[in-house]
């Protein structure tokens, strides 16, 4: 529910950087101050609510521990509640449509679209992001069926088959594990990725025309773990303008200098560099190679990154890390800032810790905890 209220007494960050309040909200919308009810946040900070542009620390919520969960509505209402809690307020959900099985299956990436649009309510957008893996050529006509049928705005492509091991005829690592995630013998997983790989020459060909069909439809396409400047010249050639996790600078570079958006994890910033072995993310922040932050596997990573990153870059440019540069690279023109007619969606944090104390997503009021909850009901 939309509330009418007036939040006065914070610090505000504003488009042109941090200054006083108040900040009015009606009708799910950024308004003047107004008549409704007056809430004193002396002490606090309203920033932009946070834009999370890759997670997929949902899975967690869909299938705990050995199995899936029946009613994933559930499992989505239990995602919901944790991004509100962590000051997200717009969630792209990255679900896996993979060979790999199990819970990146085909199967499972229906069930989860399925909940999805299912869902009603709740304040926070969430949307949906199919990480599609490009050797499945037999699946590209019921992917863009689903994709479709479903109206996922945002395709991501994957390349996960180990080509190098497969080339050299060599058993590829973790396979045994693998498998039993899929629920196949290592002998089936093995044999699927070995039909995959002996295909590799008609991939480009068949991705092209995959990228343009969907393009077509308005879907936002982008490539995951660019290693050159090569890989991203390819990926920019279809029209898939989006590079996710570059694993080197020279991609990122190739990307921004291209005019596309680069997207990094919130999570390497907080470790220092990769797990990978990787590009640092926040090596490329220093030198303006990311567009946005996101999630990937931890939501309040995203809050703590742009808080850690304040303190060199200034507020206002890591926030926009988190809010105004993913909104823009998803297309929404309509949220990332606080401004007068944009939604409402507003995170509310504690200035001394940094803390979120309340999150407002479309103007309705999606978390609150701790003392801040009296300045609301006073």
């Amino acid at each position: 529910m939309s509330l009418a209220l007036t939040l006065h007494g914070a610090e505000v960050l504003w488009p042109d950087g941090a200054g006083p309040g108040p900040v009015g909200i009606a009708g799910g919308r950024i308004a003047p101050p107004g008549p409704g009810r007056q809430v004193d946040l002396s002490g606090y900070l309203v920033l932009p609510g946070i834009v999370d542009a890759h997670g997929d620390g949902f899975e967690r919520h869909l299938a705990p521990r050995r199995g899936a969960m029946r009613d994933l509505g559930a499992g989505l209402a239990a995602a919901e509640a944790e991004l509100a809690a962590n000051g997200i307020t717009t969630a792209v959900l990255a679900q896996f449509y993979s060979w790999e099985g199990g819970l990146r299956g085909p199967d499972f990436a229906a069930r989860v679209l399925e909940g999805w649009s299912a869902r009603r309510g709740g304040g926070t957008d969430l949307r949906i992001q199919l990480r599609f893996e490009t050797h499945m050529l037999d699946d590209y006509p019921a992917f863009e069926a689903l994709v479709a049928r479903h109206g996922a705005g945002y395709v991501v492509f994957n390349d996960h088959l180990p080509h190098d091991r497969l080339s050299q005829g060599r058993r590829p690592s973790r396979l045994t594990g693998q498998a039993l995630k899929s629920g196949r013998s290592p002998e089936a997983h093995l044999a699927i990725m070995e039909a995959l790989h002996v295909r590799q020459a008609e991939v480009p060909q068949a991705l092209a025309g995959l990228a343009q069909r969907l393009s077509a439809r308005g879907v936002r396409l982008g490539s995951h773990d660019d290693r050159t400047a090569a890989d991203r010249a390819f990926w920019r050639g279809i029209g898939v303008r989006i590079a996710e996790f570059p694993e080197t600078r020279e991609a990122a570079l190739a990307a921004i200098e291209a005019g596309d958006g680069v997207v990094m994890g919130a999570p390497n910033v907080m470790r220092g560099g990769s797990h990978n072995g990787n590009v640092p993310a926040g090596a490329l922040v220093d030198e303006g190679l990311v567009t946005a932050l996101a999630s990937d596997y931890h939501f309040p990573s995203l809050r703590a990154a742009a808080l850690a990153l304040a303190e060199p870059m200034g507020l206002a440019a890591a926030w926009r890390l988190v809010s105004e540069g993913p909104a823009g690279l998803l297309g929404l023109a309509d949220r990332g800032r606080i401004a007068l007619g944009l939604r409402a969606d507003l995170v509310v944090l504690e200035r001394e810790t940094g803390r979120v104390a309340a999150t407002f997503a479309g103007g309705a009021l999606t978390f609150m905890g701790g003392p801040v909850a009296a300045r609301f009901l006073d």
